[in-house]
Formats: structure tokens, C-alpha cells, sequence
């Protein structure tokens, strides 16, 4: 019992003592603040961080990313030709590209493709 509150007792010593070592030996100065803010790309840090965002864009932005990854999965089907024999590479470009389909025809009928909202 004595043994775990002496082994509780030096962590916790060298824990604060590290803590304390860090914050005296740090550099920190006014001009290194703007450094180290998180909106360093040319937002201003002491206004509102909530700024109006439109919505229709960014699900825009999210469509255009999951069909981007989608045409970089069809590229291999190509070279998934040469091994596979052909029957069943027809049916899974199908089964691939009705995927695709299914899910444009969706978006379609979300109006999540048209801009004038």
C-alpha cells in the first residue's frame, strides 16, 4: 500500500515538475500569438468564427468528392479485365455503375443539384 502512494507520489512530482519546466523555458511572446492561432489563413481570430455558410454549396461539394472517389474506383476495372474472365467483370461494372445510378437519381430527386435555392 505504502508502495503505491510513493510510486503515486514521485509520477505525480515529475509530472508537475516537467509541466513547471516547460513553462519557464518556453518563448512566448505577443508576436508569436498570431503564430500559433488556429485561423492563420487570413481570418481574423478575435471576430465570430460562425460565419453564414451556404448549405446548397456544401452538399454540392460533398456530392462532387463522393463521385470523384467513385471515378477513381472505376479506373482499376480496366486493368481488372485482363485477370477476371469477362462475364464476370460485365456484372460487376453493372452492378458498380448501377450503384452510381441509383444514387445520382436520388440526389436528383432531393433537388440537391440544382443551384437555384
Amino acid at each position: 500500500m505504502y508502495l503505491f502512494f510513493f510510486v503515486f507520489l514521485i509520477t505525480t512530482l515529475i509530472a508537475n515538475l516537467m509541466i513547471i519546466l516547460s513553462l519557464t523555458l518556453s518563448k512566448k511572446s505577443f508576436n508569436d500569438l498570431e503564430k500559433i492561432s488556429p485561423f492563420e489563413c487570413g481570418f481574423d481570430p478575435m471576430s465570430n468564427s460562425r460565419i453564414p455558410f451556404s448549405l446548397h454549396f456544401f452538399l454540392i461539394s460533398i456530392i462532387f468528392l463522393i463521385f470523384d472517389v467513385e471515378i477513381t474506383l472505376l479506373m482499376p476495372i480496366i486493368s481488372i479485365f485482363e485477370i477476371t474472365n469477362l462475364i464476370n467483370w460485365i456484372y460487376m461494372t453493372i452492378f458498380f455503375l448501377l450503384i452510381l445510378i441509383v444514387g445520382l437519381y436520388y440526389e436528383w430527386m432531393q433537388n440537391m443539384l440544382n443551384w437555384t435555392n
